[in-house]
């Protein structure tokens, strides 16, 4: 019996380096990709808890690097979308989720048919990067106030960037974590949950982050972003998050 479809698909990318030929090493190895195997289990299991039959799964790399203009994992990230179209059809709707690198790749990627929203964790934003690809699509940055490896301002230029081309996007500040995602692991893994579980459809999104969705295409970078505990209420012990009525969740 053929296996059923998926209703929807959650695709994560992992972090690389800006240059490197070779392979991902395999297993445990590959260092950037075992750093997002808690954010897989964890979309997993709030999508099951919902009732949802979504494919959550990390895109596989042929090369560790970028690699300049040859931009490797964006073509990765287009393979994985385009084989997803051929199983599950054309009305599948998807969320890319990218870290560094990856959420570099998956705001590349982000205009392929399938795709409906992006999640990009500490993302590489170079001021070059093309924004027009994200029209109609959410996008929901979060940076870390401290990292040294990507830059939140360049983040957030693009988050205003993208708006004015037609994307609907926000951007969170994590104070006091890393690029790693390290420090705070608790906080970056609840709220990316709950932003891929709220642009899928099958949570509700934080309210602040559906309101800064909703801003017009001229508002400044700085209206739409967000501090996680100064807006979003995520204090140091779990607890529920708001949804766009104010209601908890």
């Amino acid at each position: 019996m053929a296996q059923r479809p998926p209703s929807a698909a959650v695709l994560v990318l992992h972090g690389g380096r800006e240059t490197g030929t070779e392979p991902p090493p395999s297993g445990l190895l590959n260092l950037p990709g075992t750093r997002m195997r808690p954010f897989v289990r964890a979309v997993a299991r709030a999508t099951r808890a919902a009732g949802e039959d979504v494919l959550v799964t990390q895109v596989r790399y042929a090369h560790r690097g970028w690699n300049g203009t040859r931009a490797d994992p964006f073509h990765d990230a287009v393979d994985a979308l385009d084989a997803l179209r051929e199983e599950a059809g054309d009305e599948l709707p998807v969320v890319l989720l990218g870290h560094s690198m990856g959420a570099r790749a998956a705001l590349r990627a982000a205009g392929h048919p399938l795709v409906r929203g992006v999640v990009g964790l500490a993302p590489w934003c170079p001021p070059g990067d093309p924004v027009t690809q994200l029209s109609g699509r959410d996008v929901v940055l979060v940076h870390s106030n401290r990292d040294r490896m990507t830059s939140p301002q360049a983040t957030q230029s693009l988050t205003a960037r993208a708006r004015r081309a037609g994307a609907r996007t926000c951007m969170v500040t994590v104070r006091g974590g890393d690029h790693a995602m390290i420090r705070r692991a608790a906080a970056w893994h609840r709220l990316t949950t709950a932003l891929v579980t709220g642009l899928l459809g099958s949570g509700s999104l934080p309210g602040p982050v559906g309101e800064a969705l909703d801003l017009r295409p001229t508002a400044e970078a700085t209206e739409g972003t967000l501090d996680l505990d100064a807006d979003l209420g995520l204090g140091p012990e779990p607890g529920p998050y708001p949804d766009r009525t104010g209601a908890p969740r």
